[in-house]
């Protein structure tokens, strides 16, 4: 039998050592490298904590509330909830994502109604987004030409899926081609203006 190399050992010596008990300074250090790390919103910081806390011994008296914390960091500016929300929204609508999925995707990361409310999509942006999509997933008249009502559906429903509304699912998918998809995307600039 040959002999293990000595990193496996010590790896499998590191894997085997339960963590160290939190206490106030690790947990500082776990929510700023956490912050460091990832963009977060405060909601998602206090769950991360908290799992932290549930996961690890806590080393002292009385445990501390996440929430202050988190509630620290925000004074600080280490987190910013509408900053978070207008990356994220703008960041789901260039993958092609609908309002729809951009406001459910913003709800499960905490974000409060208000702020969701000032970063949601206009007109101009959602129709942008949808042609996105239409184009990353070839729908339409930028894949190939299938007429069958079938494939039209599929992609309509795929659509759906996205967060983005029936009719414009439906402009898109029916377009006869690639020009009258991007002059429709434009259309809504120019009702905006």
């Amino acid at each position: 039998m040959p002999p293990q190399s000595p990193i496996r050992n010590d790896r499998a010596r590191r894997e085997k050592r339960p963590p160290r008990p939190l206490n106030p300074v690790r947990l500082d250090e776990l929510a700023l490298a956490y912050v460091a790390r990832f963009a977060t919103s405060a909601a998602k910081l206090e769950t991360y904590l908290k799992r932290k806390l549930r996961e690890r011994e806590w080393e002292g008296e009385t445990r501390p509330d996440p929430g202050a914390i988190v509630a620290r960091f925000v004074e600080a500016g280490y987190i910013d909830d509408a900053s978070y929300a207008r990356a994220k929204s703008g960041s789901l609508l260039r993958r092609g994502y609908g309002r729809r999925r951009v406001d459910q995707a913003l709800g499960a990361a905490g974000i409060a109604e208000d702020v969701r409310e000032e970063v949601r999509a206009g007109e101009a942006e959602q129709r942008a987004a949808a042609l996105a999509m239409a184009r990353k997933r070839r729908f339409g008249p930028f894949g190939d030409k299938a007429d069958d009502r079938a494939t039209r559906e599929k992609q309509i429903s795929a659509m759906l899926r996205a967060g983005h509304p029936l009719d414009s699912a439906r402009v898109l998918v029916n377009a006869p081609s690639i020009e009258a998809a991007e002059d429709w995307a434009a259309a809504a600039g120019d009702d905006e203006a």
